[in-house]
């Protein structure tokens, strides 16, 4: 038995560190073929990265979220760093079945931990069992998380977990039971009712015993090892090794989700000029090879376990966008392909193969076949990814936010979106309309200019524009950057009109744009057209700065330069000002509206006194809530207006639902199964609300096209209203005025009250 279990463990672990170590050399060989990143974005700060690394892992930041999914999954992650010990210790069993380790093995505080770890891998590994089977895709279909995973692979990983840890529960017994203790021992709190089963067995027996578990354990080990290193695509398994590097080159040393802007678009490593591209610049992403080394690491780690596509609004209403599908799909193309581009292999921008037949003469005839498939394309064209896929993104961050191993799936999506606008000229058609009026009026609905003004006649007080009333926003506490929808769309201006109103109540000096500003550029910029949100973007800096008072180059005439705040009611302006125009040269200080009211009524300087009675229900738009981790202030406001009673959606937060318009998905036909916002509206719905809130003028338009149609269909009652939080505000402010001689309320609070937050 011993001669037998020394031969097969030996074996195992020789083939297994060999395939092993040519495994990593493969993954490092196919990193390489990854386009480089600007220099220093993935290695900043190294000393921050490294302690970002350790608190995501041991605080398990995002796993926790899953509630006992987190707790279970920390004990086998542990387990499975910290228990190598215990296949030394097999090792040497083989050998001699009473071998102990040498100084260590003995030490009560190292017995105690290895019988606890021991006991709550197994545990832990027999929870996230259970979970996966109770969620088996045949049960729940489609919502279930697991649906399209590699269900063969997962079951393999998690029961060779499971009998490792079973393995060395026994060792621990015959470990106990051949070095004759007598007593309970603390050294064996959990693996003693073993002890005592194999208590009054012989010496040989127990030495045979010893033998055969260690193989056991020593083989199984070593057989996954061959497993996962002859299947490096394998990332329910690869991803307990690629997780720690995928992390520490996450985009934010700080430990922040790649959300909120976008990357700038490079070639080779080095953002792209657009005024003056160069010739052999490469225009977004049209082979997997030309994502950057970054991207094919995210591919290669994602462990299939489903966040991203149980909260994804495209999955979730039918389409047939999946996050996790999508990595994985990619993943398994990149390694496929790898062969052929390891050889030499690669198309140049005329679609030319660079390689000689000689260099790919050896290459696998279904290397060579994966290499011919589009990146994109339809299942007829054998695309890699289905264009209706890229398409159905909404770019709402949901799947960042909750993915455990920080893949960037978001950035990945913009960037098959560029080559497809920008070479192919292949986007849904109904979008084309929407940049065509970007480029002539600067605006997606293709208004007048002077439009933009408009709502300034309903107002029974006077605001001030830059560069009419105002020489510049030197005179003024806040630029407030009405943008495109609070200024041109009927219902997002009530939210501008009520804004305004608030500001001027509270005392507020402010100013808007005298209307020559252009979109921001959000959708242009994640439908994938780059060069015109750079063109909007410069354009809109370049007026910002003047209005700011930076256009002056005579120092001895210069005037104080105004204070950068702007104040925008748009989520989608807020983060592409705040968090892009960095990018294009414009640092502004940027405070959603909500912020600011918060700020208002916490000074005193906005009351709500008048109750505005009825249930009320919360939407947390995408871009300020995920892109900008900004929850608290709307629900603040709310519970500062008397008479309403909040109740939350089910998906709320950082979980919180998207209402289908961003990622230009406003400008395009949802043709494919259920809409978003109807989904949404369903689940507001389902609380009876009176009153529908939200914080965004794209979300306000979705919500309230849905609600309307509930109510056409009988489906929702007739008194629900769909409001922005200000229009509630302000209707729980209007109040009789007060006498002149009268303080307002709070003017002694306000100096001493904090600023809103900034966008960063």
């Amino acid at each position: 038995m011993q001669l037998a279990a020394i031969i097969v463990s030996l074996v195992l672990t020789v083939i297994g560190v060999a395939l092993l170590a040519r495994a990593i050399g493969q993954f490092v060989r196919y990193f390489k073929l990854g386009q480089p990143v600007p220099a220093g974005l993935r290695t900043d700060n190294p000393y921050q990265r490294s302690v970002t690394l350790v608190k995501e892992f041991l605080g398990h930041t995002r796993m926790n979220r899953w509630g006992i999914v987190g707790f279970a999954h920390w004990f086998v992650a542990v387990g499975f760093l910290t228990l190598p010990p215990t296949l030394a210790q097999a090792f040497g069993q083989l050998f001699s079945a009473d071998w102990t380790l040498p100084v260590i093995g003995g030490f009560l505080p190292f017995e105690l931990y290895i019988e606890f770890i021991g006991v709550m891998t197994i545990l832990g590994i027999a929870v996230l069992i259970v979970i996966r089977l109770l969620n088996l895709p045949s049960r729940p279909g489609r919502k279930s998380r697991f649906a399209g995973s590699k269900a063969g692979q997962a079951y393999f990983v998690e029961y060779v977990i499971l009998t490792i840890g079973l393995a060395i529960y026994t060792l621990r017994g015959l470990e106990g039971a051949i070095h004759h203790v007598e007593h309970y021992e603390a050294a064996y709190f959990a693996s003693y009712p073993l002890v005592l089963a194999f208590k009054g067995l012989s010496t040989g027996t127990l030495q045979n015993l010893i033998y055969l578990t260690a193989m056991v354990k020593i083989s199984t080990s070593f057989v996954w090892m061959i497993v996962v290193s002859l299947n490096t695509n394998m990332g329910v398994a690869w991803h307990r090794f690629l997780a720690f590097p995928n992390i520490w080159f996450k985009r934010e040393a700080t430990g922040g989700t790649a959300l909120g802007a976008l990357q700038p678009m490079t070639s080779g490593g080095k953002p792209i000029d657009f005024t003056d591209p160069g010739d052999d610049d490469v225009f977004g992403v049209s082979q997997v090879e030309q994502f950057s080394w970054k991207g094919l690491l995210d591919f290669s780690t994602c462990t299939e376990c489903g966040r991203c596509q149980s909260q994804c609004p495209a999955w979730n209403t039918g389409k047939p966008l999946s996050p996790k599908l999508l990595m994985m799909s990619l993943r398994d193309h990149a390694h496929a392909k790898a062969p052929y581009l390891l050889a030499g292999g690669g198309k140049d921008m005329e679609g030319n193969e660079k390689a000689s037949e000689e260099q790919l003469k050896d290459v696998p005839a279904a290397a060579l076949a994966e290499a011919e498939r589009p990146l994109i394309g339809t299942l007829e064209e054998n695309g890699v990814i289905d264009p209706d896929v890229l398409w159905s993104c909404t770019t709402c961050g949901a799947c960042v936010e909750q993915c455990p191993v920080d893949i960037e799936h978001v950035d990945h999506i913009v960037d098959m979106r560029r080559y497809q606008v920008m070479i192919e000229s292949a986007f849904p058609s109904e979008a084309g309309t929407m940049l065509k009026n970007l480029e002539k009026k600067g605006n997606p609905w293709g208004l007048a200019k002077k439009q933009r003004l408009e709502w300034l006649k309903e107002l029974d007080f006077e605001v001030p524009v830059v560069g009419r009333d105002i020489e510049d926003l030197s005179e003024v506490e806040y630029l407030y950057w009405v943008g495109c929808a609070g200024s041109l769309e009927d219902r997002a201006k009530k939210t501008t009109k009520a804004f305004a109103e608030l500001l001027h109540i509270a005392g507020v000096k402010f100013a808007i744009m005298g209307g020559d500003e252009k979109c921001t550029g959000d959708s242009a910029r994640r439908l994938g057209n780059e060069p015109l949100f750079q063109e909007l973007g410069m354009e809109n800096v370049a007026a910002l700065n003047l209005a700011f008072g930076e256009d002056d180059e005579d120092e001895s005439t210069k005037k104080p330069r105004a204070a950068k705040k702007i104040v925008a009611t748009c989520p989608h302006c807020l983060n592409t000002i705040g968090n892009e125009y960095p990018q294009l040269g414009g640092d502004y200080e940027t405070v959603h509206h909500t912020q600011l009211l918060q700020r208002l009524i916490d000074e005193g300087r906005l009351l709500p006194v008048t109750p505005v009675e009825g249930l009320i229900t919360y939407h947390d738009p995408c871009y300020l809530g995920r892109h900008n981790k900004i929850y608290t202030p709307p629900r603040e406001i709310m519970s500062a207006v008397p008479g309403l009673r909040q109740q939350e959606m089910h998906r709320h937060k950082e979980r919180g639902f998207c209402c289908g318009a961003g990622g230009a998905r406003m400008w395009m036909e949802e043709r494919i199964g259920k809409r978003i916002n109807n989904e949404r509206v369903d689940e507001a719905l389902s609380l009876n609300p009176d009153i529908v809130s939200t914080a965004c003028p794209f979300c306000l338009v979705m919500l309230t096209d849905s609600v309307n149609g509930k109510k056409n269909e009988g489906k929702a009652k007739e008194s629900i209203t769909v409001v922005d939080v200000a229009q509630l505000l302000l209707e729980s402010v209007k109040t009789p005025v007060p006498d002149e001689d009268e303080p307002p309320a709070g003017e002694a609070e306000a100096e001493s009250a904090p600023e809103p937050q900034p966008v960063k």
